[in-house]
């Protein structure tokens, strides 16, 4: 199995948000899963790469070029795939990975779940998305999320498109009990007046 974590490359955050990447990186090589990831080397991401790699596990970074231009590529990845922009950066997180986790993060970070829920909802992605909800930072996205469903502008079948953990030691048994997802979702991805 293959995981794409969404997290942060700042490394001025409190130090748990690093410490918890570090720690799921370990997990997912403990539970044989390979990392892939935005292929930084600081922050979060680098804390990532760093878990994974010390427990012996298999990370993939994906990078637009212009980010190993300015070096910012972790240096002991087992691969990493290039790209010439963003936006391809995002289409291959998202192919690449078997199920998507995201950490908390900034506006990249936010892009890139916004990104896979929208495309979920259109019935065009299938896998599971696994929020960590750590320290309760992602507790006003929920609440929007949520505020979606009860203002009518998304299904209540909308709120199967992701998983909401607190603690990464969280995020496999998550992954695995994920609702399944089909295209399916096209039949109600559009709200109708009744």
């Amino acid at each position: 199995m293959k995981v794409t974590v969404y997290c942060a490359s700042s490394a001025a955050a409190h130090p748990d948000f690093a410490q918890a990447a570090h720690e799921l990186g370990g997990l997912l090589a403990r539970g044989g899963a390979t990392t892939v990831y935005g292929g930084g080397a600081i922050g979060s991401m680098g804390r990532l790469a760093d878990g994974a790699l010390a427990a012996g596990g298999r990370v993939v970074g994906i990078l637009p070029r212009f980010m190993g231009d300015l070096e910012w590529v972790h240096p002991r990845l087992s691969e990493v795939i290039w790209t010439e922009t963003m936006a391809e950066r995002k289409q291959r997180l998202a192919a690449e990975g078997d199920a998507m986790v995201t950490l908390p993060g900034g506006t990249g970070t936010l892009e890139e779940l916004l990104e896979v829920l929208t495309l979920k909802r259109l019935g065009l992605f299938f896998k599971p998305v696994v929020i960590v909800n750590q320290r309760g930072f992602y507790a006003p996205l929920i609440r929007l999320l949520e505020d979606c469903v009860t203002e009518s502008f998304m299904h209540p079948r909308h709120r199967d498109m992701w998983t909401v953990v607190d603690r990464v030691d969280q995020v496999l048994p998550a992954i695995g009990a994920s609702p399944a997802w089909t295209a399916e979702a096209r039949t109600f991805a559009v709200q109708r007046a009744d």
